[in-house]
């Protein structure tokens, strides 16, 4: 090693075990390492973290690389580290320095995180060039910038004078810039692109998008790229990394169809350092029975839990499960304490302005707060250094989630990553227990990707024929070989092209027009001719004058949403709004609360909402929309460890599942409160009661009060599951039973309720299910829903069928759904029409997992999955969170269900225990 990398402290180079990675650096990069992170990390035995060690030659040397590493791990700064070395060598050693044009794009799921890395890039840019004047040595700027929807037009001028050499930007501004006449040039030299916060993007559409943008990338730029995509939270590497360095194809041998081709993944290495740091996670309980205690003395222990956490460390954050829930935390500190003000204490999520969130962002990087509570919006990798403990309340309804959100703790290797879950209710200290268990096991939930996605590939095929005119078979093999649409057919590749074309009598006739041509080239006479192609070449171009300009101001994939005013039907009284988003949520006949009324949905038309008065209890809580949904892989985690923990409860009685629970990183109030809850469970409906990986659990309950017969299934699938599986069955019952079925869902499970004179055998209609008419039976439900209506406008919206902005004129989300259901009926009678299927698609398949539901179906028809049923006169313990689902958030604690302890008296009478002396009279108290 050159003794000019020397710091201020002598070392023994052959003792550093990641000397060779250090040796790669130039010498200026080589010491401005060592004097920023010292000569020797005792932690990583070496100057490197793991994947810093792992990821910088691989980079290096050009591979496409996964690299997935806590929080605080380094991973990002080793993509940049590679980059900014490559890119000072080619500085140095060239006489015209480098182009003005991009090198590096950093792509990010959020402005914010964009923002953060733009100002960490400054440090090791200014860093480099320090020591490269001290040794004498002439380096230009290598520059940077951000670009994204909140950059001024002259910023975005200047970067054409003077363009950056790493460009950090989100998915939605690359796609514009790809189509930018004037900028598209710039990206002809990139060599690198870092995709950062992966797996956020893999699993919905703004990924699609981005997997196309990268192909369409990679078809524009001189040099082969390099992709880096980092995370710390991912499963199943392979499959991640494959979606993002995409696939080759090759056009089969003559004989085949034009379609047919041969796909290979390209070449790609994984860093996995998922574990590199050490956790120390436990879940906590404020009682041990949190049934008797009331609520107030709940609530009153959790704050004292949470303020001794508070005072132990130096900055804590806090993650709830809603936005409201974060502000409730907060409000209450600082009521409850004198030690919480504005100086000291802050909140964080979506809802709240760019400006307040910037300052709660630049404190927690400061230290300068000892408490911030949120939702979901400082999952991803803001910088926040002084962050010592996280707080997780409630179940954040995934391991990956869990180590996403308390990895913001310790925020370097060698630092142990610190965090406590308190979870409030017995569900939930069972999902809880579960995800603890599994994180120290080194568990990742999977990450599921969308796949050939009509309406992004709609966007992308007219940006290219606005881009320039191309041959068709390039347009195709562009959009194969983004990983989501590597199986895209023929079939579905015509479909588009159909729509894309206006191919369909009478479509014009709605306003919906051709957005591209496709001919083959004409001969020099004719319409479509064009020199550089040969004659008969299939090529696509765009149609309209306004093309351009449409494409560019109405791309994207994140809908729009409103607020839909609520009116009774009878009187036509505005009795307030609801999110639309809790609107999927609701179907005919399901009963909300709203502004302290209970109120039963009847229908929507475009943005107004029309209900009728009731006195029935709620079926949708109000939070249902707001939450995360419950990961189907640790649902499916939760029903084996309910299989193991009936096994020991049949071999030992509670004794020995208390003993085997108190080996998990639990609390003995948790202990006690989960032993409690299946020892009672199990005394009073029998072990054949709990559902397990083997066996799935319905209690039928006949309430003679409310002249209600229902159907408790315990599917502890997560939500998305329970959701299309109890559509499909509530279709069903009501075929048979001809009578209207109510459906009540959650993440463990789901109601089906229907008048006490209406009976089905839930477990024949079960088993005579077939696997392979799932899909056709649960499409059938969603015909003329709500759901379908919705999904229907947001994918009519992405496919540009209906334009956001036109002309100047901005159509608002409610005006863009009055829009759609005018659309819907003409297009449902269109064949393979692929705005609908594409509807259909996404709301089987991404929103109601269809797969799960059909792999569920089948494993009960193949006897793998056997199904039980008993008859109750009151739920059982783990029902009463699906009977109560109208209960809200226990955080805020507002109002608890006296039917709750009703019920659990009921069960203490059953199974002939006592009540607990004097507390009887907690049956009523909030």
């Amino acid at each position: 090693m050159d003794d000019s990398a020397s710091g201020d402290r002598p070392y023994d180079p052959d003792a550093v075990a990641d000397r060779e990675v250090l040796e790669r650096l130039e010498p200026a990069v080589r010491e401005w390492w060592r004097r920023e992170f010292g000569e020797f990390v005792p932690e990583n035995e070496g100057f490197f973290t793991p994947p810093q060690e792992g990821a910088i030659p691989l980079i290096d040397e050009g591979t496409n690389t996964l690299v997935a590493a806590p929080t605080g791990s380094g991973k990002t700064l080793a993509s940049f580290t590679a980059i900014i070395d490559e890119l000072y060598r080619r500085d140095r050693d060239s006489d015209e320095g480098l182009e003005n044009s991009v090198y590096c794009l950093y792509v990010s799921p959020l402005k914010s995180l964009a923002n953060d890395i733009h100002r960490n890039l400054t440090v090791p840019l200014e860093g480099i060039e320090a020591v490269a004047d001290e040794r004498g040595e002439s380096t230009g700027e290598i520059r940077h910038a951000i670009r994204h929807g909140d950059t001024p037009d002259s910023e975005r001028q200047k970067m054409l004078a003077e363009t950056p050499h790493i460009l950090n930007t989100t998915p939605e501004t690359l796609a514009i810039l790809l189509n930018s006449p004037k900028f598209r040039e710039k990206l002809e030299s990139v060599e690198y692109v870092i995709v950062d916060e992966i797996h956020s993007l893999a699993a919905n559409k703004r990924g699609t998008h981005l997997a196309v943008s990268l192909e369409r990338l990679e078809a524009l730029a001189r040099n082969e790229i390099t992709r880096i995509g980092c995370s710390a939270t991912i499963e199943p590497l392979e499959g991640v990394a494959e979606f993002l360095v995409g696939c080759e194809f090759e056009e089969a041998e003559d004989g085949k169809t034009r379609g047919e081709m041969s796909s290979e993944p390209r070449e790609y290495e994984i860093v996995d350092a998922r574990f590199a740091r050490e956790f120390d996670l436990r879940l906590e309980s404020p009682a041990d029975d949190l049934i008797n205690t009331s609520r107030e003395v709940v609530q009153e222990r959790f704050y004292d839990m949470l303020h001794d956490h508070i005072g132990e460390h130096t900055n804590t954050l806090v993650f709830t499960n809603t936005r409201s829930g974060a502000e409730r935390v907060l409000q209450n500190l600082r009521e409850r304490f004198g030690a919480y003000d504005e100086e000291n204490s802050a909140c964080h999520h979506g809802s709240l302005s760019k400006e307040v969130r910037q300052g709660v962002e630049e404190r927690l990087k400061e230290g300068s707060l000892d408490v911030v509570t949120s939702s979901t919006s400082l999952e991803l990798g803001i910088d926040m250094p002084h962050v010592d403990l996280v707080v997780q309340v409630g179940s954040p309804k995934s391991v990956a989630a869990l180590l996403q959100r308390v990895g913001r703790a310790g925020h370097r290797v060698g630092q142990t990553v610190t965090g406590r879950v308190i979870a409030l209710d017995r569900d939930e200290l069972v999902e809880c227990a579960v995800m603890l268990k599994k994180a120290e096991e080194g568990f990742v939930d999977s990450v599921s990707i969308p796949e050939r996605a009509h309406d992004v590939a709609a966007q992308h095929v007219y940006g290219m024929a606005i881009a320039e005119i191309r041959p068709e078979t390039e347009v195709r093999k562009i959009l194969r070989r983004a990983y989501p649409y590597r199986n895209y057919t023929e079939s579905e590749y015509e479909s588009l092209m159909a729509y894309l074309t206006a191919d369909y009598a009478g479509l014009e006739d709605k306003n919906v027009y051709a957005k591209v041509w496709r001919d083959e080239n004409d001969p020099p006479d004719g319409e479509h001719h064009y020199p550089e192609y040969p004659i008969g070449e299939p090529l696509i171009g765009k149609r309209g004058r306004l093309a351009r300009v449409i494409y560019m101001t109405n791309i994207g994939t994140i809908p729009d949403s409103f607020s839909c005013d609520v009116k009774t039907r009878a009187a036509d009284e505005w009795v307030g709004q609801l999110d639309e988003d809790y609107l999927d949520t609701l179907e005919k006949g399901d009963v909300f609360v709203l502004g302290g009324e209970r109120f039963e949905y009847r229908y929507r038309r475009g943005s107004k909402v029309y209900v009728d008065r009731t006195a029935s209890r709620p079926t949708v809580p109000t939070w249902y929309s707001e939450r995360l949904p419950l990961s189907t892989d640790l649902g499916r985690e939760i029903l084996a460890f309910q299989g193991d923990l009936a096994e020991r409860y049949e071999e030992g009685g509670p004794a020995a599942v208390r003993a085997w629970l108190r080996k998990l990183p639990i609390d003995d109030h948790a202990v006690r409160a989960l032993a409690r809850l299946f020892d009672y469970q199990c005394r009073y409906a029998g072990v054949e009661s709990v559902s397990t990986d083997r066996r799935l659990a319905i209690e039928v309950e006949r309430d003679r009060g409310e002249y209600e017969r229902r159907y408790y299934v315990h599917s502890a699938y997560g939500r998305r599951v329970n959701d299309g599986l109890s559509r499909l069955l509530a279709a069903e019952c009501a075929d048979r039973a001809t009578a209207n079925v109510k459906v009540a869902v959650a993440d463990n499970g789901f109601v089906l309720s229907m008048p006490l004179n209406r009976k089905i055998e839930l477990e024949t209609i079960l088993a005579d299910l077939d696997p392979s008419e799932v899909r056709k039976k649960l499409r059938g439900a969603l015909a003329g829903t709500d759901l379908l209506q919705r999904y229907f406008r947001i994918n009519a919206t992405r496919a540009l069928m209906i334009l956001k902005r036109y002309k100047g004129y901005e159509k608002s989300a409610s005006e863009q759904q009055v829009a759609s259901e005018m659309l819907l009926g003409f297009a449902e009678d269109l064949e393979e029409f692929a705005v609908i299927e594409e509807t259909y698609r996404e709301i089987l398949e991404d929103k109601l997992a269809v797969s799960e539901i059909e792999s569920i179906v089948g494993a009960i028809d193949a006897g793998e999955l056997a199904v039980s049923q008993v008859l109750v006169d009151s739920p059982t313990p783990r029902a009463f969170g699906l009977a109560t689902l109208s209960a809200s958030d226990v955080v805020l604690a507002e109002d608890e269900s006296a039917a709750l302890q009703a019920f659990h008296e009921h069960v203490l009478e059953e199974i002939g225990e006592e009540s607990l002396a004097g507390l009887s009279g907690t049956a009523g108290e909030s």
